[in-house]
């Protein structure tokens, strides 16, 4: 175990965690909401340092990162533990089960394996990645050391100056906007809208960034909620690719699986304000395809495939319209 940063000691049983929005009040012996930091005789820890549930390397796409070297592939790894309590969590099995089965990897040996499989570099995703601060500023500082890639793909909630610290070595990242209303952050996820829309307009300013919102019937896919979040967003920069993706029932939380017609709906709102719109978890590939925002020219289609890739450098082909694009050298 590995001391942990950002905490204070406020007398001899008590610590308060300081990475978060939630400031655990953490005594001896404890741990804080996300179960991955904990009081050690005064001393606040991170248990899962270095303790990976999941590795594998996967297609950028899949993060989802469609913006980012569209068609490469990155090492991707995540951890056990979670600080929010979402009802219909997709990866419930590693987010809130302590016991799940992890493998010892110090961050050298993540260096070794995203050279070993030709990566552009390391995705720190499945969990939430932020309570494990400690080993992914380990880690990120060595891949970056590399020239190598740094992905967060996030909920985004945690303070602001743990973020600033954490940015300098991150690349891209897919941020997780559960919703645009606090109701909903605290009922069905138990956390705080607005720390997640700082996160979003921090990491803006340093790294690529694209936006992913499950929408759930009857819960966050009004047509006034999609109008405010588009707005928000675009007010930061419409240029931020924004996913919208099916909801299946699965975990505490059984609605039912999200319409198409929904989804069309919500994709033909966001697309009045912002200039990239796709959807996921539909069986049609043309909605996960990127068409210039002037004038309507396929730039990539994408498929179960190798992407198809009809762009150079970051310009449209067609009327030469800037495109808010990484591309492989």
């Amino acid at each position: 175990m590995k001391e942990a940063r950002w905490y204070e000691r406020l007398d001899e049983e008590e610590i308060r965690c300081n990475l978060c929005p939630h400031s655990c009040l953490i005594t001896a012996g404890q741990t804080g909401i996300c179960q991955a930091r904990e009081n050690q005789e005064g001393r606040l820890v991170s248990k899962t340092y270095g303790q990976v549930s999941a590795v594998a390397v996967d297609p950028i796409e899949k993060k989802p990162l469609f913006h980012f070297y569209p068609g490469s592939e990155i090492l991707s790894l995540g951890t056990v533990g979670c600080n929010l309590r979402c009802q219909f969590c997709q990866n419930y099995h590693i987010a809130h089960n302590q016991e799940a089965e992890t493998r010892r990897l110090e961050p050298e040996e993540i260096v070794t394996l995203v050279k070993k499989h030709n990566s552009i570099g390391a995705a720190y995703t499945y969990s939430e990645p932020l309570i494990w601060y400690e080993y992914i500023l380990d880690t990120a500082q060595l891949i970056h050391q590399t020239g190598l890639k740094n992905v967060l793909v996030t909920n985004g909630l945690i303070n602001p100056e743990p973020l600033a610290g954490l940015l300098s070595y991150i690349d891209g990242l897919n941020i997780d906007l559960k919703a645009f209303s606090e109701e909903f952050y605290r009922d069905i996820c138990q956390g705080y809208l607005e720390p997640v829309k700082e996160s979003i307009r921090l990491a803006n300013q340093e790294a690529l960034v694209e936006v992913t919102t499950l929408l759930i019937p009857g819960l966050n896919d009004s047509r006034e909620e999609i109008e405010e979040l588009t707005a928000w967003l675009a007010d930061i920069n419409p240029d931020i690719p924004l996913h919208f993706t099916r909801y299946f029932p699965k975990y505490k939380l059984q609605a039912e699986q999200t319409s198409m017609e929904t989804l069309l709906q919500a994709k033909e709102i966001a697309e009045e304000k912002l200039n990239f719109v796709y959807l996921g978890n539909v069986r049609e590939p043309e909605y996960s395809n990127t068409y210039c925002y002037e004038c309507g020219q396929l730039l990539i289609k994408r498929s179960w495939s190798q992407p198809e890739i009809y762009l150079q450098d970051d310009i449209c082909p067609e009327c030469g319209a800037e495109i808010n694009i990484l591309l492989a050298d």
